[in-house]
């Protein structure tokens, strides 16, 4: 026999006294909250769960002016989203953080960061905005001396003194202008990576970074400056006069031509027409670099191989196209001297000449700079999953 089922259907009187009980609840806990206006939460007898790693009295300091009921809804809404982190802001208005400011000056305001300088020489009196009668645009840097007649007021000259002798060069009225560096037995490497910055001297359109023992008597810097401009070139030298020696076919001086960007080497020295040193290559003996290409060469330079054997070849990596972006001015030349005055700062050991020391130390940083590009390469594409190509630092 089947059970009766009775019916639990609610009368509309009992869902009328629901509704009205819900709402009277909720207006009076709403004028009961509004009646503590300075409640203070780090007070309240509320469980520790509830807030496990926040101070709530840093944040009644923090934002004062919010509302206390206004800070505990907004942290309950951001502990129930779990996807959202739980942080609130770490400044508050009165305070400055501006992430893309260099690093170390993300306090400051953008307006006042100065994240580049100079070697213009200024007065110690005077408005500063009137120190310069003149504002060179090159840099011409130098190891010891170089005939700097060749060299306009367009040029800041900074000399790297290698054997502490600074003061014999007073009696030159080029001196006077000049910025001197001294540090006994240093290489150009050397003082370049430690003073020619790229936030240093980027004023300058293009730097000269020159070897001690060049004549210049067919050099103009300023003529250079115009064909360097001409064909493009942001990494360039001047060339070679090819009857007092060269190395490279690339450096020598050719006649009739005003620049070139190839040569053909020795069966077997060039792997491929545009790579070096057939192509996309100068020497480190007399270069000249853009500005855009010295912020790159800067930081390829490894600050313990201080002869910079290598660089050379691997200079291309810093403009593209290398073979169309390099190469050597020959309406402009120089003379490679050929002075040895680098190798008498090395010293004699085990009955060796100090110049045998330092030129074995040359060949030993040009294998460690190649070991150090081909293992980073190798390094990077092996970290973005896919081949490293062939081509190495050579």
């Amino acid at each position: 026999m089947p059970i009766p089922v009775r019916s639990v259907t609610k009368k509309p009187s009992e869902m009328m006294r629901l509704f009205m009980t819900t709402f009277v609840g909720i207006i009076f806990g709403f004028f009961l909250g509004i009646s503590f206006p300075t409640l203070s939460l780090s007070k309240m007898n509320l469980p520790s769960s509830l807030f496990p790693s926040i101070d709530l009295t840093y944040i009644e300091d923090k934002y004062s002016g919010l509302s206390k009921q206004a800070l505990f809804n907004a942290w309950s809404s951001l502990k129930g989203n779990k996807g959202i982190s739980p942080l609130l802001p770490r400044y508050n208005e009165t305070e400055i953080w501006v992430p893309t400011n260099p690093r170390g000056a993300k306090r400051l305001p953008p307006g006042i960061v100065a994240s580049e300088s100079d070697f213009y020489l200024r007065r110690l009196w005077g408005l500063p905005n009137e120190d310069l009668t003149i504002q060179p645009k090159y840099l011409c840097s130098l190891s010891q001396l170089c005939v700097l007649s060749q060299f306009s007021e367009n040029f800041t000259i900074v000399l790297f003194h290698y054997d502490g002798r600074t003061t014999e060069w007073d009696e030159f009225e080029w001196s006077k202008r000049a910025i001197h560096i001294s540090a006994p037995k240093q290489t150009k490497w050397w003082y370049a990576k430690r003073f020619l910055h790229p936030d240093i001297i980027a004023p300058y359109d293009y730097i000269f970074l020159w070897d001690e023992d060049l004549g210049v008597e067919h050099f103009n810097a300023e003529e250079y400056i115009k064909l360097v401009r001409k064909h493009g070139l942001e990494i360039s030298q001047p060339g070679l006069d090819p009857d007092r020696g060269t190395t490279w076919a690339m450096t020598k001086r050719r006649d009739g031509v005003e620049v070139h960007k190839d040569t053909e080497e020795k069966p077997g020295w060039c792997t491929d027409p545009h790579l070096p040193p057939c192509a996309a290559f100068v020497e480190i003996m007399a270069t000249v670099f853009s500005r855009g290409a010295w912020r790159c060469v800067w930081h390829m330079i490894q600050n313990d191989l201080v002869h910079g054997w290598g660089l050379d070849f691997a200079m291309r990596k810093c403009v593209e196209p290398a073979h169309e972006k390099i190469g050597v001015v020959d309406a402009q030349w120089i003379v490679h001297q050929g002075v040895p005055s680098l190798g008498s700062q090395g010293e004699a050991q085990k009955g060796r000449a100090a110049w045998e020391g330092v030129r074995e130390r040359c060949r030993k940083e040009w294998t460690m700079f190649q070991d150090r590009m081909t293992n980073a390469q190798k390094a990077y594409f092996e970290t973005m999953g896919i081949d490293p190509p062939n081509s190495t630092a050579r």
